[in-house]
């Protein structure tokens, strides 16, 4: 066994401050990843700083179409927000996906983009969405946030407090989940705003979240999901691995994107 020191913030400044103090210290916010890591003692933090106490990083405000969501919200919480529900469905179906109850009570929205598993839900929903994450010491686009597998953009000792967005006029999320962890072994998010379409994948990519452009392209002309009939995916940059190989993944990206298209042509105004 080793020693961890264990601090309950109240504060964000009172957050940066004990981290800032440790060794080598780790922010737990759901710990979904983090304990599982520490227990398999592929890390050993000497102090963890746990945020979820702080006030200032919890719940959902809607004014309007805008949208902000507290760091150290949980994934049931977004599953079952009716006003998030009212104007933007497709955010809160996906949080309704995220693992098992267990994980959707523990685990938080800020915890996960701060992990950023490239197989993780939220960041193509951020990326689609053109969403801005917040933190202790700047705002950052989602399309710089995320860097590549399990790398942000995330300074030393820096805090995600909350990420904002516009609600989009229709958007949708499909996923094709591993059976066990419910992790995206492919996921597509399409965003739907005026004429701009936005289109992002997770689980798919060997850097992570990223954009399909030429989805957007075929869309902008005809959205429908027969205007990705000649989408082609390349394999080359997708991961292969025991679950899926890359040209399985490149053909489950086309599926889902179809599939979430074909939701949000079907839903009504």
């Amino acid at each position: 066994m080793y020693e961890t020191k264990y601090h309950r913030a109240t504060s964000v400044e009172g957050a940066a401050r004990l981290m800032g103090e440790a060794e080598d210290g780790k922010y737990l916010a759901g710990g979904m990843t983090l304990i599982p890591t520490m227990k398999q003692r592929l890390a050993s933090p000497s102090d963890l700083v746990d945020l979820r106490r702080i006030e200032a990083l919890k719940g959902i405000k809607v004014n309007g179409r805008t949208v902000r969501i507290g760091a150290v919200t949980t994934h049931y919480d977004v599953s079952t927000n009716a006003e998030l529900a009212k104007i933007c469905p497709a955010i809160t179906n996906l949080a309704s996906h995220i693992g098992d109850p267990q994980v959707r009570n523990m685990g938080t929205i800020g915890g996960s983009i701060a992990n950023n598993d490239p197989a993780a839900d939220y960041p193509s929903a951020l990326l689609a969405l053109d969403a801005t994450i917040i933190t202790n010491q700047r705002s950052l686009p989602a399309s710089e946030f995320f860097v590549g597998l399990f790398e942000t953009a995330l300074e030393e000792n820096e805090i995600v407090t909350a990420v904002e967005f516009t609600a989009p006029d229709k958007a949708a999320y499909k996923k094709f989940p591993n059976p066990a962890s419910l992790y995206a072994i492919a996921g597509v998010f399409v965003a739907k705003s005026g004429d701009q379409i936005r289109v992002a994948v997770t689980g798919a990519g060997e850097n992570g979240v990223f954009r399909l452009g030429d989805a957007e392209t075929a869309l902008a002309n005809n959205f429908t999901p027969s205007a990705l009939d000649g989408l082609t995916v390349d394999p080359d940059g997708l991961l292969s691995d025991m679950h899926a190989s890359a040209d399985y993944r490149a053909n489950l990206v086309k599926v889902m994107a179809k599939r979430a298209v074909a939701e949000i042509a079907n839903r009504p105004m």
